[in-house]
């Protein structure tokens, strides 16, 4: 389903999930951490439909905690920095992404990202991944004073790429992404082979497009801009 079939101006990706797995490294920060609580390491598919709710949702799978927690903030902290220093040793881009981001490098249609990582690890990340210099912006969630799902990001990705947010995709596996669309007046694309964090089925969370592969998303832009 979809509110328009017009070309879009610019497409925005979600990162966690969406354009790149980070599930292995993010599970194995949570896995180190609980190693140093005497705790048995928990399965890749048992942590990896909390990615997307980041260290708030980890740390409520692996050691039950809640920010609400005296524990909490120490745990967070060292979360983080085991993460960071383990940031991608196993994280890729997931299949087919690389082709159509190479199909909208060819096209001309710009492209960037809007996450709710801090820059911190979103920057090293994205070098990683070799996307750096490729990227019409890099949105985190200390670039602007609230994230997703409230729109400001995604109204500072538009602005920074000189687009109308109406005329943009914003694509993410997470149910806060197509909220945060809805309010930046962007296209909200569902990446339904992401983590898909949420109790609710992907075909309940309100989104314009739902995508099963990175290779719909090919399928959706034509050279004729």
């Amino acid at each position: 389903m979809t509110k328009t079939r017009q070309q879009p101006a610019a497409i925005f990706f979600d990162l966690d999930g969406t354009l790149a797995d980070t599930a292995p490294d993010l599970a194995g920060a949570l896995n180190r951490l609980r190693a140093e609580r005497n705790l048995p390491p928990l399965p890749l598919s048992t942590l990896r439909p909390f990615v997307s709710a980041g260290a708030r949702g980890l740390l409520a799978a692996g050691l039950s905690l809640q920010p609400t927690d005296s524990d909490y903030l120490a745990a967070q902290t060292r979360f983080l920095a085991l993460y960071e220093q383990h940031i991608d040793e196993e994280t890729q881009l997931f299949e087919g992404i690389a082709e159509c981001l190479d199909h909208l490098d060819n096209i001309g249609l710009p492209w960037g990202i809007v996450t709710n990582k801090a820059l911190r690890f979103a920057r090293p990340l994205i070098a990683g991944l070799n996307l750096t210099h490729r990227t019409a912006c890099l949105i985190g969630s200390d670039s602007t004073p609230t994230p997703k799902p409230h729109p400001a990001p995604l109204l500072l990705a538009a602005k920074i790429t000189q687009v109308s947010a109406l005329q943009c995709l914003y694509i993410g596996d997470d149910e806060r992404d197509i909220i945060a669309a809805h309010a930046a007046n962007m296209t909200a694309v569902a990446a339904a082979w992401g983590y898909l964090g949420s109790d609710k089925p992907v075909s309940d969370w309100g989104a314009d497009i739902i995508l099963d592969s990175p290779k719909d998303i090919s399928r959706m832009v034509t050279p004729n801009r």
